[in-house]
């Protein structure tokens, strides 16, 4: 059922920031500290590179595997698979959701990088890769704290998962190769492989969505969806959240010499990022209110446009140039940078509300 869009009452931001758990309202802090232990490990281990690269699964060491799929299973496990007719309905939704997504977004984090980092290559491939991973974990948290519509959050973010296992490859290979070269431009390393990142994309992606979907249809079958969200799913959350803070863990005990011989490096990772959020986010509320999606829908619209799976970026990123690579690096310091500034946009977003969206939404 869609968000109501009633008037919120006074004091919106505070209860929007108290209906986060302790572990989602403090990430920035538990991210904080997951990075301080991953690199306390990495000078006080100096094995631990060699013992992760011992057991491999493909290219990718089998303990950041396990991080990377318990990231994704248990977002991919909320989706309701059912709920799509009406929202499916919604073409001038589903085409502008697109559009931002596949087409607006991934192309301005290509021209950032490039404006931005110049002179990293791996910092640049890293931030492109991660501009084509699209929204499907915490921009549902996002969605709901901002009052936003529930259904058509749930098919965008289905509609993006089931895009990036059949485009992502090809949309990687394009911004990283083709693109390039055609304005003259460096291309990503030789060692970059079409191939390596479809195979990433469908072990990390295809499979927790696989997961995810048989998980919620036999668990409703035989105790009820009210069970399932209201029992299991509170359980299965925080998983995620989990899974996250163990990869990032591990691979900052592999990336610790360059964080902290290079924190310039980490900090012009972290710029463009920042540039990036705000404007895929304002860009997407000004198209939902000129097309008249309503408030409901403009805010889906902007946060699934917003968001990205860091998850999915690291485990490319991982697959394709290796777990100590500098696009991994790219990849970590995402979540860092994405978790206060969409938890600044919620605020953005219903501050918004009456000032520039005062009638209810259609659909809502």
């Amino acid at each position: 059922m869609s968000t109501s869009i009633e008037s919120p009452p006074k004091g919106t931001r505070a209860a929007a920031a108290g209906r986060l758990s302790s572990l989602d309202r403090f990430l920035p802090l538990w991210i904080i500290a997951a990075m301080a232990l991953g690199l306390a490990l990495g000078r006080l281990v100096p094995g631990l590179n060699t013992a992760l690269e011992a057991v491999k699964l493909g290219s990718i060491s089998l303990p950041i595997a396990i991080g990377l799929l318990v990231m994704m299973f248990p977002v991919l496990a909320k989706v309701r698979y059912d709920e799509t007719g009406p929202v499916l309905a919604d073409r001038k939704l589903l085409v502008t959701s697109l559009v931002l997504n596949w087409l607006l977004a991934p192309a301005l984090m290509f021209a950032l990088a490039w404006l931005f980092v110049p002179d990293l290559p791996e910092y640049r491939s890293g931030l492109i890769i991660v501009g084509l991973a699209r929204c499907i974990a915490m921009v549902m948290i996002w969605n709901e704290l901002a009052c936003g519509d529930r259904e058509a959050a749930t098919v965008l973010v289905l509609l993006n998962s089931v895009f990036q296992v059949i485009a992502f490859g090809a949309m990687g290979w394009f911004y990283l190769q083709i693109l390039p070269a055609w304005l003259g431009l460096p291309v990503a390393s030789a060692d970059f492989s079409f191939w390596t990142i479809t195979l990433s994309v469908l072990v990390f992606l295809g499979l927790p969505l696989l997961a995810g979907f048989l998980t919620r249809t036999v668990a409703e079958k035989a105790k009820g969806r009210s069970w399932y969200e209201g029992t299991f799913l509170p359980k299965l959350g925080p998983w995620a959240l989990y899974g996250l803070l163990f990869t990032i863990m591990l691979l900052f005990s592999l990336q610790g010499e360059s964080i902290t011989s290079r924190p310039q490096d980490v900090a012009r990772i972290a710029l463009p990022l920042l540039v990036y959020f705000v404007l895929v986010f304002g860009a997407g509320m000004v198209i939902g209110k000129v097309m008249r999606l309503g408030y409901a829908k403009t805010v889906t619209l902007a946060f699934t446009a917003a968001g990205n799976n860091f998850e999915l970026a690291i485990a490319v990123a991982i697959g394709t140039f290796g777990v100590t690579s500098g696009q991994a690096l790219a990849g970590v310091v995402g979540p860092l940078i994405e978790v206060p500034v969409l938890v600044a946009l919620v605020y953005a977003a219903l501050w918004s509300r009456n000032r520039y969206f005062p009638t209810p939404a259609q659909g809502a």
